[in-house]
């Protein structure tokens, strides 16, 4: 029986790919994989919604640190929930030395959404993270593996440290993660540390090592990190321009089409013959979200295919329902559009926004925002001239960002992806004067052929119907090699 996967539900957005769907695709035999982003703050605003169904107050009743869960209980559950127009409670920004709140709902947070995703069958479920979203990864990760979580996957930069990290928490170790600063000097501490027994309530068992699969768009990263990362490294995602979510910059200088977007060339492609000399198995994203797609992928000697996309817009994904169904129309009609963001985040890669009316993909709308930058999960840290670590964002007021030395020139067009990306899921902060924030929803390509998954006349599927489909043309080994595997297959 095939240890690996075949299809790699993508680990998307915010809370897109949360545990409903992770849960829906791993209960019928294949990966499901929750968004490891902004966890924290999702944690304590479902809280603030009520906790509808009661899944949070069932999770952390599992949770292993119980005067830690009843401290953030007693502290964000509101019953009943919220009043719409009442803002949420603000969180303190992460920062290199905690603030350990903050901490405490990264290890619940994820702890809850893996287990959640692994309630009631015994099949792999994993997280996916972005690199250069540094400041969580620890404590993330920590509770991610206190919960069983099978896989860790990260792109979104060069995961070098990760695996040594899953090692350390194995036994409850210190870790560290090497945090890039701008303008940092030989001697700064850059350096972030998490102690999971600062934080223990009582002793626990060795924990299950996760496999790490690192999504990478490039040989040359691919073999940096077999030859260079502090651990093994399980396999890999390939990730074309064609994914939705953040994209790899092209190689070389960057060059714009007439319509603004990111020209790719040759130069970005895989080279699978390369790639297959490693021995480590892959899995091929961006655009295979067909059953031919998905057959040309096993015949090239990949594992299988991540796929976002089909899953992003199925009815077990977490984005709002009317994002969701105004979307799905603009696709069965021809008109939906996904344009390939230069500048949109302040990351500097490459962003993919579907084109939606009322959302911050219209430009009126991005420029009648306030900059607001109050979440800071994507601000970069920069040194300032008396040798400390400070963190500025690109989509915050101008005049801030030029105050910490930032070029006024990088905020144009920036827009805060991080409120955004709340709303999307029905997290919408309000602000003074009743404004509400508005969504940005990312995709990729394949939104143009979602329909595919769609019954005739219907604008509502399942995750089980883009599996089905999927599986399609697969011949009757592939599908056996398919089915349920349990934990201790893995």
């Amino acid at each position: 029986m095939n240890q690996y996967p075949m299809i790699i539900q993508g680990g998307m957005g915010a809370a897109i790919s949360g545990w409903r769907l992770a849960h829906a695709v791993s209960e019928l035999g294949h990966l499901g994989v929750v968004s490891g982003t902004a966890l924290d703050v999702i944690l304590a605003r479902r809280l603030q919604d009520g906790d509808k169904g009661g899944h949070i107050r069932r999770a952390l009743d599992h949770f292993p640190f119980p005067e830690m869960a009843g401290r953030i209980w007693r502290k964000f559950h509101i019953p009943g929930g919220k009043q719409n127009d009442a803002p949420y409670v603000m969180l303190p920004l992460h920062a290199k030395d905690g603030p350990r709140e903050v901490e405490e709902l990264c290890v619940a947070g994820n702890f809850v959404e893996v287990f959640l995703a692994r309630e009631g069958h015994r099949n792999p479920v994993g997280i996916n993270y972005l690199e250069k979203i540094q400041l969580p990864h620890l404590p993330s990760i920590y509770g991610a593996m206190l919960a069983g979580v099978d896989y860790v996957l990260m792109g979104a930069g060069i995961p070098l440290r990760i695996p040594g990290v899953l090692e350390r928490f194995v036994t409850h170790d210190p870790a560290t993660y090497p945090l890039t600063v701008t303008d940092a000097q030989q001697g700064d501490d850059t350096t972030v540390t998490f102690a999971p027994r600062d934080f223990m309530e009582r002793d626990l068992p060795p924990l299950r090592r996760p496999k790490f699969l690192a999504i990478i768009a490039s040989n040359t990263l691919a073999t940096t990190m077999v030859k260079k990362a502090n651990g093994r490294v399980d396999g890999f995602i390939i990730e074309n321009s064609s994914a939705g979510g953040h994209n790899a910059p092209p190689r070389g200088k960057l060059q714009l089409s007439e319509a603004g977007e990111p020209v790719y060339g040759e130069r970005d492609n895989v080279d699978l013959d390369k790639l297959r000399s490693l021995g480590l198995p892959f899995w091929l994203a961006g655009g295979y979200g067909s059953p031919e797609k998905f057959a040309e992928a096993l015949e090239t000697g990949a594992a299988g295919i991540q796929v976002g996309t089909a899953f992003a817009f199925c009815a077990e994904s977490g984005l709002r329902e009317d994002y969701k169904h105004a979307l799905l129309r603009k696709a069965v009609s021809g008109t939906a559009r996904v344009f390939t963001d230069a500048i949109a985040s302040s990351t500097g890669f490459p962003f993919k926004v579907a084109q939606l009316e009322g959302s911050l993909s219209e430009r009126q709308v991005y420029l009648a925002r306030p900059r607001i930058c109050d979440l800071g999960y994507l601000r970069e840290a920069y040194r300032t001239a008396e040798g400390a670590i400070d963190f500025r964002c690109s989509a915050e007021p101008e005049t801030i960002y030029a105050s910490k030395g930032g070029n006024p020139e990088d905020t144009r067009g920036r827009r805060c992806l991080c409120n955004a990306l709340l709303a999307n899921i029905g997290q919408p902060q309000a602000r003074k004067g009743g404004r509400i924030e508005v969504g940005i929803v990312t995709s990729g390509d394949d939104l143009l052929n979602i329909s595919r998954f769609l019954p005739p006349h219907g604008l509502t599927y399942s995750a089980a119907d883009v599996i089905t489909k999927l599986m399609e043309v697969c011949s009757s080994s592939v599908a056996v090699v398919s089915t349920a595997l349990p934990h201790a297959a893995l």
